[in-house]
């Protein structure tokens, strides 16, 4: 998994984190903190009710607006393996897909999995 960083940190102040994953291999108190990107446009329903989601289950994600940063479009389609449209959602290096995908994935317990370093 892609991971923001490690950080020692003691368990009263994990609920400010609370999507994060756990490694056997690791210090009881080390987390590794998952990166949620995003790929937006304005005005998009579809987007909204994606990050809509994902702000209930208090996962903190990057929106990365394409209509604003056309030049992002392209790294999009490239992670995305071509999907051109929005959203388009990755959590730390898995491609969950559109709203739809996530909406799916929430639907069978697989979201929350996810979000907490499952695969």
């Amino acid at each position: 998994m892609e991971a923001l960083g490690r950080l020692s940190l003691t368990l009263e102040v994990l609920p400010c984190f609370p999507y994060i994953m756990f490694s056997p291999s690791m210090a009881d108190e080390e987390i590794i903190l998952l990166k949620i990107d995003i790929y937006t446009t304005p005005m998009c329903p579809y987007c909204d009710a994606a990050k809509r989601l994902l702000d209930q289950k208090g996962a903190a994600y990057d929106e990365i607006g394409i209509m604003m940063s056309p030049e992002r479009r392209g790294e999009m389609e490239a992670r995305s393996g071509g999907s051109h449209t929005v959203p388009q959602i990755f959590i730390g290096d898995i491609y969950v897909g559109g709203c739809d995908e996530l909406y799916a994935l929430d639907g069978q317990g697989g979201l929350d999995s996810l979000l907490n370093g499952g695969s």
